[in-house]
């Protein structure tokens, strides 16, 4: 990561990276998704997919912002139609004191370095500009006092607020950010389809789903990527890079 790029996770809690998959990455997975059912995770659909479990252009970002241990908990797609609609807002380092999840939820920085609790890769397949819709914020909410403060209207879309934003993203671009922000997903604007693939990973000690990778249902998973799907655990858990 550059140190402009950990400026702006550190203030604002999200980051839009900027063409990680080409073009033709991007047509052969919207290809294969127009051709397919479209059920279970994304990392089962097939080669293109499973390479992002550990893509290699956002596997330094994973290390740099959830550790050395960092490790896929869950993943899943989003699609979403003109005028439908599908969550308000939500999340956020609360302690629990709106719902949050105490010890899941977080974001810390100490000596030089940030650390995150449940954190998502999402990978972009269509345009998303400015007033689309779909993926929206409220910046530097990853470390808010008082999140319970923000109006039921303003968490449900129902009155614009300038403190919400909506990051505008291309085609290739990933959006990075941490569960501690202040996040949901606004009603979708745009006349194409939304086409968003959400890949969320802990820190290896850690799990938010309860239901862990079975590596057996895939193929040719690559050493790092049994590493990355491993169960949650602390011991002698191996880093996701193997040094030397």
């Amino acid at each position: 990561m550059t140190g402009e790029e950990k400026f702006q996770v550190d203030l604002e809690g999200y980051l839009v990276i900027k063409n990680i998959l080409t073009d033709d990455e991007v047509a052969e997975m919207n290809d294969i998704i127009d051709n397919g059912d479209r059920q279970g995770p994304p990392s089962l659909w097939g080669e293109p997919f499973k390479r992002l479990i550990d893509h290699p252009k956002i596997l330094p970002y994973l290390v740099e912002l959830l550790g050395q241990h960092v490790r896929l908990d869950h993943d899943y797609a989003i699609f979403m139609e003109k005028g439908q609609g599908r969550g308000g807002l939500h999340g956020g380092e609360d302690g629990g004191r709106a719902g949050g999840r105490v010890g899941d939820h977080w974001y810390k920085y100490r000596d030089g370095h940030m650390r995150n609790g449940l954190s998502v890769m999402t990978y972009n397949l269509v345009d998303a500009p400015a007033g689309a819709g779909g993926f929206a914020c409220i910046p530097g909410s990853h470390k808010c006092n008082f999140p319970t403060e923000i109006p039921q209207e303003v968490r449900r879309f129902e009155r614009p607020a300038h403190y919400v934003a909506q990051p505008p993203v291309e085609a290739g671009d990933v959006l990075f950010f941490t569960e501690a922000l202040i996040h949901g997903t606004m009603p979708w604007a745009a006349d194409h389809e939304r086409r968003s693939l959400l890949y969320k990973y802990s820190p290896g000690h850690s799990a938010w789903s309860g239901n862990y990778y079975d590596i057996s249902k895939y193929d040719g998973l690559t050493e790092q990527q049994k590493r990355m799907l491993m169960a949650p655990s602390v011991g002698r858990r191996p880093p996701v890079i193997e040094v030397g």
